[in-house]
């Protein structure tokens, strides 16, 4: 028998069998993949809506749940066991929920909404501001200030924000401040660090009255740095200026008085030392005159003749030092005897 002889029309019955076949083979591929695609968007979904059901708060962070825009839930971490004991005491809780601690917390998914803020110690450095003292100086001071949130749902209220709060903190920390600066003077202000001190602790317990009722604690308030406003400076120094300028007439003052003293009592010290050089100086010129005279006596004594002829040597100096000198004296003057060699 021929393999490849085929009856008429079995060739066109075997090609609509094969496009039957595939025509079914796609349909349950179609099948196949549609169900594949129904399960993971049923996965996806049952995923979002799980992940809706469940909320993590981190240690760092309070959390506020809302539903239909009304606060049922706080979750408040971070805080001493005062303050959580305020919280729970605190009549705006008593129909709110509040939970301490981080972790998994659950929610109704898609009705229920999470907002966060931040329960670490915030820092906020405040704008320079003009002050004026007691002593009627105007100051430029630049402080800081560090807070946190201690009660989640008033700072949300209240305050709503980060910002908000720092301009709170700021205006009123100022007006304290002012008021206080007011009662002291430049000096202690600049150079008494156990008043500032203690008047910034002060100001941060005032404010800390005020801040309460917005859920935040001011822990403590510093004074980074103290200026002069510009205007000051060219009457300072001038001030300066003249301030040295006096001290330096006053010690140049005290300087040729002192100078004085001392050359008065060196002109004293040096008379007297003279007066007395001069009366030693007599004294022991007397003392020599009379042991001259003495020896000379003694001399005219022991050799009446020598001395004699001394004596006249010491004349004919004294008289014929000068040789231009012309003098007229007779050969037998006793002057001239032993000049002439007369007897």
């Amino acid at each position: 028998m021929d393999m490849g002889y085929q009856p008429p029309g079995m060739g066109n019955f075997g090609g609509q069998y094969d496009k039957q076949n595939a025509r079914d083979n796609f349909n349950k591929a179609m099948k196949n993949t549609g169900r594949t695609i129904l399960i993971v968007i049923l996965a996806v979904v049952a995923l979002l809506i799980i992940s809706q059901c469940f909320y993590v708060v981190d240690e760092t962070e309070h959390a506020i749940k809302y539903r239909f825009s009304e606060i049922i839930e706080v979750n408040a971490n971070n805080l001493t066991d005062e303050e959580y004991a305020n919280l729970v005491n605190a009549p705006d809780y008593q129909n709110i929920k509040l939970t301490y601690g981080a972790g998994l917390h659950v929610k109704v998914p898609f009705v229920d909404k999470i907002e966060k803020f931040d329960n670490r110690l915030i820092t906020y450095d405040t704008l320079p501001r003009e002050v004026i003292t007691s002593d009627k100086k105007k100051i430029i001071l630049d402080n800081n200030a560090q807070w946190w949130i201690v009660d989640p749902m008033r700072f949300k209220i209240t305050m709503n924000s980060v910002n908000s709060a720092n301009q709170r903190i700021e205006d009123l920390m100022y007006s304290k401040i002012n008021e206080k600066v007011g009662r002291t003077t430049s000096k202690d202000l600049i150079s008494n660090k156990d008043y500032v001190s203690t008047m910034l602790l002060e100001n941060a317990e005032e404010l800390n009255k005020t801040m309460a009722s917005y859920g935040i604690k001011v822990l403590d308030i510093q004074i980074k740095r103290t200026d002069l406003p510009d205007d000051n400076n060219e009457n300072i120094f001038n001030r300066m200026r003249t301030e040295r300028e006096q001290m330096a007439r006053q010690y140049r003052s005290e300087g040729k008085e002192e100078a004085e003293k001392i050359r008065s009592a060196a002109d004293f010290e040096a008379a007297k030392i003279r007066a007395e050089a001069n009366a030693e100086a007599q004294r022991i010129r007397g003392k020599g005159d009379a042991d001259a005279a003495a020896i000379f006596n003694n001399a005219y004594n022991k050799d009446p003749e020598f001395y004699s002829f001394y004596k006249t040597l010491e004349t004919y100096r004294t008289t014929l030092k000068d040789s231009g000198a012309k003098i007229v004296i007779s050969p037998d003057s006793e002057f001239a005897k032993y000049l002439y060699g007369v007897d």
